[in-house]
C-alpha cells in the first residue's frame, strides 16, 4: 500500500458513520488466522527438556506442556494475545513445567490436580482490563508445576532489552 492509498482509506475511515463502510476498508486485505483458531501449541519436555522464550508471537488459545524428564519453561513475556483466555494444560511428569506470564496477567488453577510434586501458584490477582486469564489444568505429576510472575533476573533481562523480542 503506497503512500496515497494509506491517506485515502484514513480519509474515509476517519468519516465512515457505520461498521459496513469500515468494511470496505480492509475488505482487499489478507484475512488473518484468530489466535482462538490456531492449532495447540504442544511442548515436551522429553530427555532434553523444552522453553518458549519471551518473543513476539501469536499465542494460540490452547497450549500443552509436558515435563518429561527434563522440564518445559513456558514465558509469556512480551507475546502478542489478542484472546481474553488462554487454557494451558501442564503435566509436570518427572520434570516439571514452569509458566511465567506477565504482570498485570492472572492466573485461574482450581482446575490443576496437585499431584505428588504439587502446584506453585506465585502469581497476583490483579488483573489489568484487557489481558487475557490463564486457564491452568492438568496434573503437577512427580516435579510439579509452577505458574508466576517474571522473577528478579527474567525482569532484568527484559528492561536491559525493551525493544528485544
Amino acid at each position: 500500500m503506497d503512500l496515497e492509498e494509506l491517506d485515502a482509506r484514513l480519509e474515509q475511515a476517519l468519516t465512515s458513520k457505520t461498521y459496513a463502510e469500515l468494511a470496505v476498508l480492509t475488505a482487499d486485505l489478507p484475512k488473518q488466522q484468530p489466535a482462538g483458531d490456531l492449532p495447540p501449541l504442544v511442548l515436551k519436555g522429553g530427555l532434553h527438556g523444552a522453553f518458549r522464550g519471551p518473543g513476539r508471537r501469536e499465542v494460540p488459545g490452547h497450549v500443552i506442556a509436558q515435563g518429561g524428564l527434563a522440564g518445559v519453561k513456558l514465558d509469556f513475556t512480551r507475546v502478542d494475545c489478542r484472546l481474553t483466555e488462554v487454557r494451558v494444560e501442564a503435566y509436570g511428569e518427572a520434570a516439571g513445567v514452569t509458566i511465567v506470564i506477565p504482570d498485570g496477567w492472572a492466573a485461574d488453577t482450581s482446575a490443576m490436580d496437585p499431584g505428588i510434586g504439587g502446584l506453585k501458584d506465585r502469581t497476583t490477582s490483579d488483573r489489568l482490563p484487557g489481558t487475557p486469564l490463564i486457564r491452568l489444568s492438568g496434573s503437577g505429576g512427580m516435579a510439579g508445576v509452577v505458574i508466576r510472575h517474571p522473577n528478579r533476573w527474567e525482569r532484568r533481562k527484559l528492561n536491559s532489552n525493551p525493544a528485544r523480542g
